[in-house]
Protein backbone atom coordinates (compact mmCIF):
# COMPACT_ATOMS: atom_id res chain seq x y z
CA UNK A 1 0.00 0.00 0.00
CA UNK A 2 1.18 3.88 -1.05
CA UNK A 3 1.46 6.39 1.13
CA UNK A 4 -0.89 8.98 1.99
CA UNK A 5 0.71 12.19 0.24
CA UNK A 6 -0.53 15.84 0.35
CA UNK A 7 -0.21 18.92 -1.88
CA UNK A 8 -1.96 22.02 -2.15
CA UNK A 9 -4.37 23.35 -4.66
CA UNK A 10 -6.12 26.64 -5.14
CA UNK A 11 -9.93 26.95 -4.19
CA UNK A 12 -11.66 29.83 -4.56
CA UNK A 13 -9.92 33.18 -4.57
CA UNK A 14 -7.12 31.45 -4.64
CA UNK A 15 -6.88 30.02 -1.16
CA UNK A 16 -5.01 27.42 -0.65
CA UNK A 17 -6.37 23.91 0.23
CA UNK A 18 -4.58 20.45 1.13
CA UNK A 19 -5.42 17.50 -0.80
CA UNK A 20 -4.71 14.05 0.31
CA UNK A 21 -4.03 11.33 -1.81
CA UNK A 22 -4.18 7.56 -1.42
CA UNK A 23 -4.21 4.53 -4.17
CA UNK A 24 -4.23 4.54 -7.98
CA UNK A 25 -6.82 3.42 -10.42
CA UNK A 26 -10.33 4.77 -10.54
CA UNK A 27 -10.52 8.41 -8.97
CA UNK A 28 -13.18 9.11 -6.13
CA UNK A 29 -13.32 12.27 -4.50
CA UNK A 30 -13.89 12.30 -0.56
CA UNK A 31 -15.42 15.00 1.28
CA UNK A 32 -15.22 14.92 4.85
CA UNK A 33 -17.74 16.51 8.03
CA UNK A 34 -18.22 19.50 9.71
CA UNK A 35 -15.58 20.53 11.64
CA UNK A 36 -13.28 17.27 11.27
CA UNK A 37 -10.48 16.67 8.19
CA UNK A 38 -9.73 14.23 5.56
CA UNK A 39 -7.29 12.44 8.19
CA UNK A 40 -10.44 11.75 10.75
CA UNK A 41 -12.59 10.75 8.40
CA UNK A 42 -11.28 8.96 5.79
CA UNK A 43 -7.72 7.80 6.67
CA UNK A 44 -7.49 6.95 10.09
CA UNK A 45 -9.77 4.58 10.68
CA UNK A 46 -9.01 2.47 7.34
CA UNK A 47 -11.70 3.69 5.02
CA UNK A 48 -9.17 5.52 2.00
CA UNK A 49 -7.31 2.26 2.59
CA UNK A 50 -10.14 -0.38 1.96
CA UNK A 51 -11.16 1.91 -1.37
CA UNK A 52 -7.17 2.14 -2.31
CA UNK A 53 -7.12 -1.82 -1.85
CA UNK A 54 -10.06 -2.15 -3.95
CA UNK A 55 -8.35 0.05 -6.86
CA UNK A 56 -9.81 2.93 -6.34
CA UNK A 57 -7.10 6.56 -6.00
CA UNK A 58 -8.96 8.30 -3.35
CA UNK A 59 -8.73 12.27 -3.33
CA UNK A 60 -9.05 13.46 -0.02
CA UNK A 61 -9.60 17.68 0.25
CA UNK A 62 -9.25 19.27 3.78
CA UNK A 63 -12.44 21.43 3.52
CA UNK A 64 -11.80 25.17 3.67
CA UNK A 65 -11.37 26.02 7.50
CA UNK A 66 -10.85 22.59 8.08
CA UNK A 67 -7.69 20.21 8.37
CA UNK A 68 -4.23 21.90 6.39
CA UNK A 69 -6.19 24.26 4.17
CA UNK A 70 -6.48 27.52 4.46
CA UNK A 71 -9.02 29.73 6.80
CA UNK A 72 -9.31 33.30 5.65
CA UNK A 73 -11.32 35.68 8.08
CA UNK A 74 -11.67 37.92 5.20
CA UNK A 75 -15.72 37.96 4.30
CA UNK A 76 -15.04 38.18 0.61
CA UNK A 77 -14.19 34.43 1.30
CA UNK A 78 -17.47 33.50 1.57
CA UNK A 79 -19.95 33.67 -1.18
CA UNK A 80 -23.07 31.46 -1.04
CA UNK A 81 -22.03 27.70 -1.69
CA UNK A 82 -18.29 28.33 -1.61
CA UNK A 83 -17.55 24.69 -0.73
CA UNK A 84 -19.32 23.74 -4.19
CA UNK A 85 -16.59 26.46 -5.85
CA UNK A 86 -13.86 24.86 -4.16
CA UNK A 87 -15.10 21.65 -4.90
CA UNK A 88 -15.69 22.33 -8.81
CA UNK A 89 -12.23 24.06 -8.65
CA UNK A 90 -10.62 20.86 -7.71
CA UNK A 91 -12.05 19.19 -10.06
CA UNK A 92 -10.95 21.39 -13.06
CA UNK A 93 -7.71 21.07 -11.50
CA UNK A 94 -7.36 17.56 -11.86
CA UNK A 95 -8.85 17.38 -15.07
CA UNK A 96 -11.73 14.84 -13.49
CA UNK A 97 -14.18 13.61 -16.26
CA UNK A 98 -15.04 10.07 -15.21
CA UNK A 99 -14.96 10.29 -11.65
CA UNK A 100 -16.90 9.04 -8.30
CA UNK A 101 -18.17 11.62 -5.16
CA UNK A 102 -18.14 10.53 -1.94
CA UNK A 103 -19.63 12.68 0.96
CA UNK A 104 -20.05 12.31 4.92
CA UNK A 105 -22.52 14.88 6.92
CA UNK A 106 -21.29 18.58 5.96
CA UNK A 107 -19.70 16.79 2.90
CA UNK A 108 -22.30 14.97 1.60
CA UNK A 109 -24.56 18.50 1.58
CA UNK A 110 -21.81 19.84 -0.40
CA UNK A 111 -21.52 16.96 -2.61
CA UNK A 112 -25.52 16.93 -3.73
CA UNK A 113 -25.52 21.02 -4.57
CA UNK A 114 -21.69 20.14 -6.63
CA UNK A 115 -24.66 17.78 -8.66
CA UNK A 116 -27.19 19.91 -8.41
CA UNK A 117 -24.95 23.15 -9.57
CA UNK A 118 -23.86 20.66 -12.77
CA UNK A 119 -20.93 18.19 -11.38
CA UNK A 120 -21.69 14.82 -12.99
CA UNK A 121 -19.37 12.06 -10.86
CA UNK A 122 -20.12 8.42 -12.43
CA UNK A 123 -21.83 7.37 -8.93
CA UNK A 124 -22.62 9.53 -5.94
CA UNK A 125 -22.58 8.34 -1.78
CA UNK A 126 -24.54 11.08 0.85
CA UNK A 127 -23.32 9.16 3.59
CA UNK A 128 -24.15 10.49 7.36
CA UNK A 129 -27.46 12.46 5.76
CA UNK A 130 -31.20 12.73 5.57
CA UNK A 131 -33.72 14.92 3.65
CA UNK A 132 -33.97 16.77 6.58
CA UNK A 133 -30.19 17.84 7.12
CA UNK A 134 -30.33 18.99 3.43
CA UNK A 135 -33.62 20.77 3.23
CA UNK A 136 -33.76 22.07 6.93
CA UNK A 137 -29.82 22.62 7.24
CA UNK A 138 -30.56 26.18 8.72
CA UNK A 139 -31.76 24.71 12.20
CA UNK A 140 -28.61 22.47 12.07
CA UNK A 141 -26.65 25.93 11.03
CA UNK A 142 -27.87 27.40 14.25
CA UNK A 143 -27.19 24.81 16.68
CA UNK A 144 -22.89 24.97 14.78
CA UNK A 145 -23.64 28.87 15.59
CA UNK A 146 -24.62 28.45 19.39
CA UNK A 147 -21.83 26.24 19.79
CA UNK A 148 -19.05 28.86 18.37
CA UNK A 149 -21.11 31.42 20.20
CA UNK A 150 -20.99 29.74 23.82
CA UNK A 151 -17.69 27.75 22.88
CA UNK A 152 -15.78 27.28 26.45
CA UNK A 153 -18.98 27.42 28.39
CA UNK A 154 -20.68 24.83 27.36
CA UNK A 155 -21.46 22.19 30.47
CA UNK A 156 -20.98 18.03 29.85
CA UNK A 157 -24.57 18.03 30.81
CA UNK A 158 -25.64 20.32 27.96
CA UNK A 159 -26.48 18.51 23.93
CA UNK A 160 -23.82 21.38 22.76
CA UNK A 161 -20.99 19.69 24.61
CA UNK A 162 -19.82 17.39 22.39
CA UNK A 163 -19.82 19.32 19.59
CA UNK A 164 -18.02 21.78 21.51
CA UNK A 165 -15.33 19.07 22.79
CA UNK A 166 -14.93 18.36 18.95
CA UNK A 167 -14.34 21.69 17.95
CA UNK A 168 -11.76 21.53 20.75
CA UNK A 169 -9.82 18.44 19.76
CA UNK A 170 -9.66 19.74 16.15
CA UNK A 171 -8.41 23.39 16.70
CA UNK A 172 -11.13 24.70 15.03
CA UNK A 173 -10.66 28.57 13.54
CA UNK A 174 -13.91 29.44 15.32
CA UNK A 175 -14.30 33.09 13.17
CA UNK A 176 -13.45 31.19 9.73
CA UNK A 177 -16.11 28.63 10.72
CA UNK A 178 -18.69 30.91 11.59
CA UNK A 179 -18.39 32.69 8.06
CA UNK A 180 -18.29 29.50 6.42
CA UNK A 181 -21.65 28.45 8.04
CA UNK A 182 -23.06 31.93 6.42
CA UNK A 183 -22.75 29.93 3.06
CA UNK A 184 -24.92 27.47 3.53
CA UNK A 185 -29.00 27.17 2.79
CA UNK A 186 -31.53 24.81 2.84
CA UNK A 187 -32.17 22.65 -0.47
CA UNK A 188 -35.30 22.41 -1.91
CA UNK A 189 -36.29 18.54 -2.41
CA UNK A 190 -37.43 19.37 -5.52
CA UNK A 191 -33.83 20.07 -6.97
CA UNK A 192 -32.25 16.36 -5.88
CA UNK A 193 -34.05 15.45 -9.44
CA UNK A 194 -30.54 16.70 -10.45
CA UNK A 195 -29.18 13.39 -8.52
CA UNK A 196 -29.90 11.42 -11.62
CA UNK A 197 -26.49 8.70 -11.04
CA UNK A 198 -26.49 5.68 -9.01
CA UNK A 199 -26.34 6.90 -5.64
CA UNK A 200 -25.91 5.27 -2.16
CA UNK A 201 -27.53 7.24 0.74
CA UNK A 202 -24.86 5.22 3.54
CA UNK A 203 -26.26 5.96 7.45
CA UNK A 204 -25.22 4.92 10.95
CA UNK A 205 -27.89 2.86 12.23
CA UNK A 206 -28.27 4.98 15.17
CA UNK A 207 -27.79 8.24 13.47
CA UNK A 208 -30.55 10.84 13.49
CA UNK A 209 -28.45 13.78 13.03
CA UNK A 210 -29.26 14.91 10.19
CA UNK A 211 -32.70 13.89 9.54
CA UNK A 212 -34.26 10.39 8.28
CA UNK A 213 -31.97 8.71 5.40
CA UNK A 214 -35.04 7.14 4.64
CA UNK A 215 -36.65 9.84 3.31
CA UNK A 216 -33.70 10.97 1.43
CA UNK A 217 -33.23 7.64 -0.32
CA UNK A 218 -37.14 8.08 -1.20
CA UNK A 219 -36.46 11.51 -2.90
CA UNK A 220 -33.86 10.83 -5.03
CA UNK A 221 -34.03 9.32 -8.75
CA UNK A 222 -31.88 6.20 -8.10
CA UNK A 223 -30.72 5.35 -4.61
CA UNK A 224 -30.02 2.72 -2.94
CA UNK A 225 -30.38 2.96 1.20
CA UNK A 226 -27.31 1.32 3.01
CA UNK A 227 -27.30 1.43 6.48
CA UNK A 228 -24.08 0.43 9.17
CA UNK A 229 -23.37 0.12 12.79
CA UNK A 230 -22.97 3.03 14.74
CA UNK A 231 -24.17 6.80 15.36
CA UNK A 232 -23.14 9.78 13.39
CA UNK A 233 -19.96 9.97 15.15
CA UNK A 234 -19.01 6.24 15.15
CA UNK A 235 -19.87 4.91 12.32
CA UNK A 236 -16.93 6.24 10.29
CA UNK A 237 -14.56 4.74 12.54
CA UNK A 238 -16.47 1.28 11.31
CA UNK A 239 -14.57 -1.01 8.73
CA UNK A 240 -18.05 -1.66 7.20
CA UNK A 241 -17.90 2.11 5.96
CA UNK A 242 -14.81 1.24 3.58
CA UNK A 243 -16.85 -2.05 2.59
CA UNK A 244 -20.09 -0.70 1.80
CA UNK A 245 -18.20 1.99 -0.24
CA UNK A 246 -15.62 -0.26 -1.93
CA UNK A 247 -18.68 -2.24 -2.84
CA UNK A 248 -21.07 0.45 -4.27
CA UNK A 249 -18.63 1.64 -5.92
CA UNK A 250 -16.81 -1.31 -7.46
Amino acid sequence: MTAVTTEFFPGFGGAQLALHRLGQGSPVVLLHGLFSSAEVNWIKFGTAAKLAEAGFECLMPDLRVHGQSAAPHDPAAYPQDVLVRDLEALVAHLGLGDFDLVGFSLGSRTAARGVIAGLRPRKLVLSGMGLEGLAGWARRQDFFLDVIDRFGTIRRDDPAYFSQQFLKTMGVDRVAARLLLGTMADTDPAQLSAVSMPCQVLCGDQDNDNGSAERLAEVLPDATLTFIPGTHMSCVTRPEMGERLAEFLG
